[in-house]
This record gives C-alpha cells, sequence and structure tokens, in this order.
C-alpha cells in the first residue's frame, strides 16, 4: 500500500507494515550500492546510556528483524540486561528511513545454525577467534587466533560457537519516513502496546 494511501489513525493488519518494508527493501537492494540491509542499531548499558552501531539485517517476517551477533559483546551483554532496542536503515539513494522499536529475544539454536553454515568458512572461523568487543592487546593476537582456529577446524566443518547466534527485534512502533519538497517530509508511524496483534497507523508532521 503507498504510503499517501495511508490515513491518520486507522487500525491496520498485523502484516500491513511488514509488506510495506519489504517493498522498500526491494528497491533498496536495486538502487543502493553497498549493504542495502545495514542498520543503525542502538541499545542501553547498565548506566541506561544508549550505544549505537551498524549492524547487518538478516531477515525479517511478520514477527520481526532479525541479526546475529557475538552474545558476549557489548551489545549482547547490553541486550541481556536490557532486552529491548531500536533499529534505524537509511537509504541515502532513496531519501527514505525506516525506523522501528521493540522488544529484543533470541532466535532459535536451529535457525541460528542454519544461517551460521551459509556464512563464508572465513567468517566462521573468525566468530570463533574474535573476542568481540573486548580489549585487544595486538593485531597479532588477533592473527594468531585465527590461524589456530584454522588449524583446529582444518578442512572439517565449522560448527557455530556456543556464544555466537540471533536476536529477534519484535516492533511495537514502525515509522516510514520519506524525504519530500521542503522539508516537508512524509511520516508514518504505526503503534502496537504488544509484539502481536494489529497496529494502529497515524501521519506525523514532519
Amino acid at each position: 500500500m503507498p504510503m499517501n494511501a495511508l490515513t491518520a489513525r486507522n487500525r491496520r493488519p498485523a502484516h500491513e507494515p511488514f509488506a510495506l518494508f519489504k517493498n522498500w527493501m526491494d528497491e533498496a537492494e536495486k538502487h543502493e550500492v553497498n549493504d542495502p540491509n545495514a542498520m543503525c542499531l542502538a541499545t542501553v548499558d547498565a548506566a541506561g546510556t544508549p550505544n549505537a552501531r551498524m549492524v547487518l539485517l538478516k531477515g525479517f517476517d511478520d514477527q520481526g528483524f532479525v541479526f546475529y551477533s557475538n552474545r558476549e559483546s557489548a551489545k549482547g551483554n547490553e541486550l541481556a540486561a536490557h532486552p529491548s532496542a531500536a533499529g534505524v536503515l537509511h537509504w541515502k539513494s532513496l531519501r527514505r528511513q525506516f525506523r522501528f522499536r521493540g522488544p529484543v529475544e533470541l532466535v532459535s539454536d536451529a535457525e541460528s545454525d542454519d544461517y551460521f553454515a551459509n556464512r563464508a568458512r572465513d567468517s566462521r572461523i573468525g566468530a570463533w577467534a574474535s573476542q568481540q568487543s573486548r580489549v585487544l592487546e595486538s593485531r597479532f593476537a588477533l592473527e594468531k587466533a585465527v590461524a589456530l582456529q584454522a588449524a583446529r577446524f582444518n578442512i572439517g566443518f565449522v560448527p557455530r560457537p556456543p556464544y555466537w547466534g540471533g536476536y529477534r527485534l519484535r516492533p511495537v512502533e514502525i515509522e516510514f519516513w520519506s524525504d519530500k519538497p521542503f522539508r516537508l517530509h512524509e511520516r508514518i508511524r504505526y503503534t502496537r502496546e504488544k509484539p502481536e496483534g494489529d497496529w494502529l497507523s497515524e501521519a506525523l508532521y514532519p
């Protein structure tokens, strides 16, 4: 459904914003030169201070948006303590922005295993070698860890580390933003109280 067909404060079916997001993502994959699935993920630390970084969106459906990480990293520790987050995808060539936020849950081991098995072999070895977010004493130490893990697995199968896996952000708020002349941008926000059920949609002032 085109954005200009959405009117303020209307009930919308649960699948609608995800279907619209798929249309936007399909267009982004045609026009964005690098990583149309790159998103800024924001979490909070123990003091409540926001922490943001770029990650890759690796899947989505009516249940939410999926990304993967070392669960012992800074983001992993923050999500363990405060399991909620916000994400933003910005497609500069299309002059569009997509925002969402809500609670975060772990994806199943089976889903994490399937994704990990399809990563490049060097990336799988790197997941074993990297103590993500922790202090690195030297570049040589990282290269040595990679070499040790490569030798360990040799030409055999590289399984998923137990501390590495996926997260699913189940949005309770979603916003579609489109650039318009004279900064009179178009903004449509979807909200719901819990990560299931139908949405309330409303237009926002730019």
